[in-house]
């Protein structure tokens, strides 16, 4: 069982810096600019929780062509969480309007935990229903190299995610 917390992080964050995220796979990197000005809740969960290890080796448990990837759940079911839930984080200039969209995988409004997930390609019919958090700058290669995985119908396990480094500047 992963660690689980009753509460959202306490803001680890300084909105004013800037934020990177290299996500350490077994298929090489990817490294996201992170929105900590538009949506610094978000961001700092993130944050807070690959700082916390929680993020190590979880997969990406979901994985569907042309739509997106998923992962960030340490049961590798789609089901997990860290033990809160936090709200969206919606700001006018973030839309799903490209590849590479860094943003929160949840089951309703205001139900944000750890899972997230990042765009093959534009996906508009996500615009306010997801808080968008960050866009890949480098390893785009990597994300469409992951494997195409559907949680309810396979057994194997998905490409591992083995750490998130965060650099503040």
């Amino acid at each position: 069982m992963s660690k689980q917390w009753n509460t959202p992080p306490a803001m680890v964050i300084d909105p004013g810096k800037t934020y990177t995220a290299t996500f350490k796979t077994e298929k090489g990197d990817i490294k996201f600019e992170l929105f900590a000005d538009k949506a610094p809740k978000t961001v700092n969960n993130l944050v807070f929780l690959a700082r916390e290890g929680y993020y190590n080796n979880t997969t990406f448990h979901r994985v569907i062509a042309n739509f997106m990837a998923q992962g960030g759940d340490p049961t590798g079911s789609g089901m997990g969480g860290p033990g809160y839930k936090f709200a969206d984080e919606f700001h006018p200039t973030l839309q799903f309007d490209d590849a590479g969209i860094l943003a929160m995988a949840n089951a309703g409004p205001g139900t944000n935990g750890s899972q997230f997930f990042i765009t093959f390609g534009p996906t508009p019919h996500l615009n306010n229903r997801h808080t968008i958090y960050g866009k890949v700058v480098d390893g785009m290669d990597v994300v469409n190299a992951l494997s195409i995985r559907d949680p309810q119908r396979s057994s194997g396990k998905g490409d591992v995610l083995e750490t998130i480094e965060i650099v503040e500047e």
